[in-house]
């Protein structure tokens, strides 16, 4: 009997979206000043999140307008994509390391995280009251709920085995971290998830000469890390309903406005599009820095959507519709078109400073988004 058998059935999602968005967005100016105001203790942890629950009204609304059928919660209650989240599962800590992370250009705060002990879900993890507060804006005839939360490739790669319970056990923390994230998947799903996106930097690393060096520095080979990759994504979602989608999107960097990697998919191809069992994923394509269609040639799956993010959240300029239309059909060479869909390149706000571009700004993307969708797949 299937661990989810007990849940009651909830009315299939409408889809398919052709019209997709990463998930983050730009945090009003009332939000920011609520956040600093909490890190002074001049407001409590209750108050910041009741105007943090009155902006993602505003902000769900604005996303109704664009014409979105996807709504997200904008990720108003984190600092960070990746942290947050990670921080709030147990034997998870953050910390500040000497270094910064280097993006092109500039460097965000100093943070990150580590294990401190045996890693599992905590029942009582906040981003679960989060969805449930996001479900209760929407109407489940109209619109869809999605969550976003980090791939467990990312606690396997910042986090690194350093608690003493995984010390030369590299096979336990992989088996605990699959439990962590089987765990989390269900218990978004009693909540009434059914479009969970798990957020994902680390395929990046194959993706240059600068970042296979860092993982001989690391101590793996490409090979092995993939197979890796691969185990943990697969067996975290291996347990997931039917009437659950769960897609991947894969990033090259994004704070304020800037990256820190580039290259194409080529190194990580057959992994990535042939191997995973997602059923969707988000894809970089704004610029050339990600590279082109051809390793879309690795799709071997009729039933798994490729969301081209053609439209960049990096900057408030609007793409020429011809030119996407020209993009989507040019893709449409090694994936068919029914397979394809549409979203910017990454979200607004990956941490909560924000890309640089306005709020107006940011809804004409994601109409723009719709609208081109709209004109593409009727």
């Amino acid at each position: 009997m299937s661990r989810y058998s007990h849940v009651r059935s909830y009315q299939s999602l409408i889809t398919p979206f052709y019209a997709d968005q990463v998930g983050s967005l730009l945090r009003s100016e009332k939000l920011k000043a609520a956040r600093l105001q909490k890190q002074n203790n001049e407001i409590t942890t209750e108050q910041l999140i009741q105007i943090q629950r009155q902006e993602t009204r505003l902000h769900v609304e604005q996303q109704k307008l664009a014409g979105l059928t996807v709504i997200t919660d904008g990720e108003y209650s984190r600092a960070w994509w990746h942290f947050d989240f990670l921080e709030g599962l147990n034997g998870v800590d953050g910390y500040t390391p000497e270094v910064p992370l280097n993006f092109k250009g500039t460097k965000p705060k100093t943070h990150s995280i580590r294990i401190t002990d045996k890693i599992s879900f905590n029942p009582n993890h906040p981003f679960l009251r989060d969805f449930e507060f996001l479900s209760s804006l929407l109407d489940p005839t109209q619109h869809v709920a999605k969550q976003t939360i980090p791939s467990p490739n990312m606690l396997f790669l910042r986090g690194k085995n350093v608690a003493e319970c995984y010390q030369d056990n590299e096979g336990k923390f992989i088996s605990d971290l699959v439990q962590t994230y089987q765990d989390a998947i269900k218990a978004f799903y009693d909540k009434g998830c059914r479009y969970l996106q798990l957020d994902d930097t680390s395929w990046a690393t194959f993706f240059s000469e600068e970042g296979v060096s860092g993982l001989k520095e690391l101590g793996y080979s490409t090979e092995k890390l993939l197979a890796i990759f691969e185990y943990l994504l697969n067996e975290s979602i291996k347990n997931k309903p039917e009437d659950m989608l769960i897609t991947m999107h894969i990033c090259r960097g994004n704070f304020r406005s800037t990256y820190f990697g580039s290259g194409g998919y080529e190194a990580a191809a057959e992994t990535i599009f042939g191997r995973l069992k997602v059923d969707g994923l988000f894809l970089e394509y704004d610029d050339e820095r990600s590279g082109g269609f051809d390793p879309l040639k690795y799709v071997t799956r009729s039933d798994l959507f490729i969301v081209l993010g053609l439209i960049t959240s990096k900057s408030p300029e609007l793409e020429p519709k011809e030119y996407i239309k020209s993009r989507i059909q040019e893709a449409t060479k090694h994936i068919p078109l029914e397979q394809l869909r549409l979203s910017p390149q990454c979200g607004f706000a990956s941490t909560e400073e924000g890309n640089i571009l306005t709020e107006q700004e940011q809804w004409n993307k994601l109409k723009h988004v719709v609208e081109i969708a709209e004109e593409v797949w009727g």
